[in-house]
C-alpha cells in the first residue's frame, strides 16, 4: 500500500488504526450487500427458493423480519472488520516498504500479490476466522432454530459446544479465501496506484473510490469459490472443508461454487472502494497526530 505521504513509508501504528477505521466503515456500511450473500450461499430452505437478486433479498427480509433482521450478525463481522482490516494494512504496508525498489518506492504485481496473500493468511489466523464463523452461524440460525440471542451467546455457545476448534470452523476455506482475496484485492489496488504515480495522476479521494471497486471487482471473480466453501463451512451447525465442498457439489454443481457473485458483486465494488478511501483519508488524520505526539514524547525524554 502507497502511504498518503507517498514516497515515506506509513508508521506501523498509523497503518493499524487507520486500517482498523477503514475496515469498521467499510463492514458496516455494506453489511445488508454481505447479509444477503450469506443467505444466498448457505443451503435453501424446502419449498422457499432463495432469490438471486440482493435487493430482492434485502427487501423481502425487511418486510418480514425487520430492519434489524439485516443486521443480524453485523457486530460481530464489524469488530472482525476492524481487527482484520488493521491487521492487512499493517502488514501489507510492512511487507511492501521491505520489498518495494529504494528508487522508485514502487513493487512488481507479482510481489504485490505475494504481499497481500502473507496479510491475509495472518489476518485470517488472528481474526478473520472466528468472527466470520459468528457472523455466519448467526445469520443461519436466524432463518432456523433462532437459538442464538447475540454474537457473545453465539460465542459461547459454540466454545461450549465444540471448543476453540468450532470457533475456528472453516479455517481452511477462511484462510485461502482471506490470502488471496488479500492479494488480489490489495495487490490490485496497489498496482492501480503505483501505475498512476508513474503517470503524475493526482490521488484524490475519486481516484482512491474508482481504484478499490475495480480492486474488489477482481477480487470478487477470482476467489468467489473460496467465499462459497466458507460459508457452508461456517453455518449454525458447522461443516469440514471437503464436506462444504462436497455439499455445493451434491447441491448445485461446479456453478454453485460462484454462488451469490452477483450479490458479492454489489458489495465489493461499494465497499473496496469506502475501504481504501477511508483508510487513505484516515492515514491523512491519523499520521499527523502520531508524529506531533511522537515528537513531544522525544522532547520529554
Amino acid at each position: 500500500m502507497v502511504s498518503a505521504s507517498n514516497d515515506s513509508q506509513t508508521p506501523p501504528l498509523v497503518s493499524l488504526a487507520a486500517g482498523g477505521v477503514a475496515g469498521g466503515v467499510e463492514a458496516f456500511t455494506s453489511y445488508p450487500m454481505e447479509f444477503a450473500k450469506t443467505r444466498v450461499q448457505l443451503r435453501q430452505q424446502k419449498g422457499i427458493p432463495t432469490p438471486r437478486n440482493p435487493f430482492r433479498v434485502v427487501t423481502h427480509v425487511y418486510q418480514t423480519e425487520g430492519l434489524r433482521a439485516l443486521y443480524k450478525g453485523c457486530a460481530a463481522l464489524v469488530v472482525g472488520s476492524i481487527a482484520k482490516d488493521g491487521v492487512r494494512f499493517l502488514f501489507f504496508d510492512q511487507i511492501k516498504h521491505a520489498f518495494a525498489d529504494k528508487e522508485t518506492g514502487t513493487l512488481s504485481p507479482g510481489r504485490n500479490l505475494l504481499a497481500g496473500m502473507t496479510a491475509g493468511v495472518v489476518a485470517s489466523i488472528t481474526a478473520v476466522t472466528p468472527t466470520e464463523r459468528i457472523k455466519t452461524a448467526l445469520i443461519d440460525d436466524a432463518r432456523n432454530e433462532k437459538r442464538f440471542r447475540s454474537g457473545f451467546h453465539a460465542t459461547r455457545v459454540i466454545w461450549h459446544e465444540h471448543g476453540i476448534l468450532g470457533l475456528y470452523r472453516g479455517f481452511a476455506g477462511t484462510t485461502l479465501k482471506q490470502a488471496s482475496a488479500t492479494a488480489f484485492r490489495m495487490g490490485t489496488y496497489n498496482i492501480l496506484k503505483d501505475y498512476e504515480k508513474t503517470r503524475n495522476i493526482e490521488q484524490n479521494t475519486l481516484v482512491n473510490f474508482a481504484n478499490g471497486s475495480v480492486a474488489g471487482i477482481v477480487t470478487t471473480l477470482t476467489t468467489q469459490p473460496f467465499d462459497v466453501i466458507k460459508t457452508r463451512s461456517q453455518s449454525a451447525q458447522g461443516a469440514s472443508t471437503a464436506e462444504a465442498v462436497k455439499s455445493v457439489l451434491i447441491d448445485y454443481g461446479i456453478r454453485g461454487f460462484w454462488k451469490g457473485t452477483t450479490m458479492r458483486l454489489g458489495r465489493t465494488v461499494f465497499s473496496g472502494g469506502i475501504l481504501f478511501t477511508s483508510y487513505e483519508a484516515a492515514v491523512k488524520i491519523i499520521e499527523p497526530l502520531y508524529s506531533g505526539v511522537k515528537h513531544k514524547v522525544v522532547e520529554v525524554v
